[in-house]
């Protein structure tokens, strides 16, 4: 890539600065374009990004969601910069983007030197650990500024903008500010449905995976349909259990479609809006959540122990030996099961960022929304530009924003969109702060 004589570092705030809460693929897609917009001398914000365990954390075994060896469920292909298409400045999209394919997976590859055999393999999807190493050295190359500690705190500031406080692995609290704040990540995954030895968290599943601790039974369940449930299904299958039950709200365990046409609405979510709410909700349904990859589904289908169970769990309780789970079916009386090892993988809760909200700054969220944060309201608050309608200050939520901006936004789909929009927001608004700041002073 040819850099710009005019080239600046991000880190001086050309374009203000965007805290980011999770170092993992959306964070990195974002620093690294705006790394990219430096170097050809574009403004650009800086870009601080607060990881509890390390980038790529949740792709590793220390992040609790995955013990790193199995398999991504989505094509590596679609990197940080895919699709490929606009940029935040788009007078300059070529450049950016040719810029970004120095970040790109077959770039991580052929720097490893492991291209050709990658190719010569069919083009596998990696495993977890190898994801979580190609975001590191993304952000090794981009030099974003990374730090570590557990977020225990966020607000809006008095003046403006966001401050995170944080506590760093030796115990100090410190904190950051920034003129936008973007939340990545699912959560903790140490929350069972039931605190007992029986009952696993997604978090206690992979820890006794890695110290070879999963008990043997003779009724095991898995709670959950989506790609967290899949990944702990296929470790599952690899141990000793007569009989393993998919509990989950749908009629049965569905595939992720890999057609043309439902990959091209993650990939591309222009007209996305325009479809009926209705039918935006459905396309979700059957192609995002609540579904299986086509490899692991590949995986089970010889597998004559696994079978699936229809119901919404609603409660769980220790009986004898047995755990008993109720399960709740619309039009439907309550029905009880009973299991000897359950592993409730529903996934991360997607406003656990609230928690974490001081008492000030809800009450400002309920005002430009509303209403009361609930996960429907603020899913249908997103904007463009993937921030809360409303709040003075940006608050970018990707994880929220597939019902109102397009299914591909919550997960790897196109995370170069997703970066667009979110350093398109930021610069905009780094230059009306600006102008501001220039009228008041004459």
């Amino acid at each position: 890539m040819t850099h710009s004589p005019a080239s600046t570092d991000p880190a001086e705030g050309g374009a203000g600065t965007l805290v980011v809460i999770g170092a993992g693929p959306k964070a990195l897609a974002v620093a690294a374009k705006a790394r990219v917009m430096a170097d050809l001398g574009l403004p650009a914000p800086r870009v601080v990004v607060v990881d509890q365990h390390a980038v790529g954390g949740n792709w590793l075994p220390l992040g609790g969601w995955t013990d790193g060896r199995h398999r991504l469920g989505t094509s590596p292909e679609k990197d940080l910069g895919f699709p490929y298409r606009g940029a935040p400045h788009r007078r300059h999209a070529a450049q950016i983007n040719a810029g970004m394919l120095e970040y790109s997976w077959m770039s991580f590859l052929v720097a490893h030197q492991t291209y050709t055999e990658w190719i010569d393999r069919g083009r596998p999807n990696p495993h977890h650990n190898v994801w979580a190493r190609y975001l590191e050295w993304v952000a090794a190359k981009s030099g974003v500024e990374v730090r570590i500690g557990t977020v225990e705190q966020i607000r809006l500031a008095d003046a403006g903008g966001w401050t995170v406080g944080y506590r760093t692995p030796d115990g100090v609290v410190e904190g950051v500010h920034g003129d936008g704040l973007l939340v990545t990540g699912p959560g903790s995954s140490d929350e069972p449905l039931l605190d007992d030895p029986r009952v696993l968290s997604v978090s206690k599943f992979w820890n006794a995976v890695s110290r070879r601790e999963i008990p043997a039974s003779s009724r095991a369940a898995v709670i959950g349909g989506g790609e967290t449930a899949a990944s702990a299904l296929d470790e599952l299958v690899r141990h000793e259990a007569m009989s393993i039950s998919v509990i989950s709200p749908a009629p049965t365990i569905y595939t992720r479609g890999e057609s043309y046409f439902e990959n091209s609405v993650f990939s591309d979510p222009t007209g996305w809006p325009s479809l009926p709410a209705p039918e935006r909700r459905d396309v979700i349904r059957r192609t995002d959540r609540g579904v299986f990859s086509v490899s692991v589904q590949s995986n089970l289908l010889a597998d004559n122990r696994i079978n699936h169970v229809r119901g919404r769990v609603t409660r769980a309780r220790r009986d004898g030996e047995s755990v008993t789970l109720t399960l709740d079916n619309p039009g439907c009386t309550s029905t009880e099961q009973s299991f000897d090892l359950v592993v409730d993988a529903t996934g991360g809760r997607p406003l656990w960022f609230l928690d974490l909200f001081d008492a000030e700054t809800l009450d400002e969220l309920e005002l430009a929304i509303g209403a009361r944060p609930d996960l429907r309201t603020l899913e249908e608050t997103i904007g463009h530009d993937l921030t809360v309608t409303g709040l003075a200050s940006p608050l970018y939520l990707p994880n929220l924003a597939g019902f109102a901006q397009g299914p591909g936004f919550p997960n790897l789909s196109c995370l170069g969109e997703l970066s667009n929009r979110v350093l398109r927001s930021a610069v905009d608004r780094s230059a009306i702060r600006s102008d501001a700041q220039t009228v008041r002073s004459r």
